[in-house]
């Protein structure tokens, strides 16, 4: 199975898409917080970026889902900044501090193929969002310098459908997190509005685009969606509500990651509501609540 970008595309489409997800950044609204922000002029909106490329770290990636992961690791691009704003982010120094350096878009390409020549499976974009105009200049060079393993879109899950309609044929894996299910605690908690009313658009949108999550007989993942949903203590990620979502709306088989490791960090000490671990019967009902709605790819 080739990846989406080889067996679907031509150099002249990409390039298109391209250059239309740059003009979107002239008065940005590549994601949905549409900040209108001129970022080619070195403006900077809610992700605190401009147009020039940051990423704090790339390597193989041995954490990740087994399916990504492999005998030689997920080939991870971890990019500066983020377009929400979570209050425990376990990242928080890349995330919210802006830790990292800049690259150029022909850097990234060569980062790129550095990663497949070390035997990854898979090119792994944690945080894209706010790159993604970028990510798809560098992957034109990329393929011409012979990449060909598939594209992971590691995400919040706030992406806009617009912008998501101009990944189609090139993301081969989309893996948002469903962080909540009440837009209320998602301003509270992450900065950001309407994310229930988003998150569930922009999931339909990817399994639109590449269907239930394909893994082959090596057990390695090649195209598909793959959700990831952190329990948070006190139903503050209203975990029921995005399991009857995902079983009623995606799909049965949707590859679902249910994560136990929530920690206060960054800022969670100054919220009473997350200022602790989960304990593991808040994590047993998630669980069990999934396993009764017919969801079991990923958890057991």
């Amino acid at each position: 199975m080739l990846p989406l970008y080889l067996e679907k595309l031509n150099p002249y489409e990409l390039s298109v898409r391209a250059e239309f997800l740059k003009k979107l950044s002239e008065e940005c609204r590549l994601c949905p917080n549409e900040c209108a922000v001129n970022r080619l002029s070195g403006e900077t909106g809610n992700c605190q970026s401009s147009y020039e490329v940051m990423i704090s770290s790339y390597g193989p990636h041995f954490g990740e889902e087994p399916e990504l992961v492999g005998l030689y690791g997920s080939g991870t691009i971890f990019f500066t900044n983020c377009n929400l704003s979570c209050v425990y982010c376990q990242n928080y120094d890349i995330s919210q501090l802006g830790v990292g350096h800049k690259i150029s878009i022909e850097e990234l390409a060569d980062i790129m193929i550095s990663l497949q020549r070390r035997g990854c499976h898979n090119i792994n974009l944690v945080t894209p969002t706010h790159f993604v105009p970028q990510i798809v200049e560098a992957l034109l060079i990329a393929i011409e310098k012979g990449l060909e393993i598939p594209l992971v879109y590691n995400c919040g899950g706030y992406e806009s459908v617009e912008t998501l309609k101009m990944l189609e044929n090139i993301i081969d894996i989309y893996m948002p997190d469903i962080k909540y299910s009440d837009n209320e605690i998602a301003e509270r908690l992450s900065g950001i509005k309407n994310y229930w009313d988003v998150v569930r658009a922009a999931v339909k949108e990817m399994h639109r685009q590449v269907g239930d999550l394909h893994i082959d007989r090596m057990g390695i993942a090649k195209r598909g969606l793959l959700v990831r949903h952190l329990v948070l203590p006190n139903n503050l990620s209203g975990s029921q509500k995005v399991i009857d979502f995902i079983a009623d709306e995606i799909s049965k088989d949707t590859y679902l990651n249910i994560m136990d490791q929530y920690h206060p960090a960054f800022n969670a000490g100054k919220y009473n509501d997350l200022n602790r671990r989960i304990t593991t019967d808040e994590y047993d009902k998630v669980i069990n609540y999934a396993i009764s709605r017919g969801l079991r790819r990923g958890f057991s």
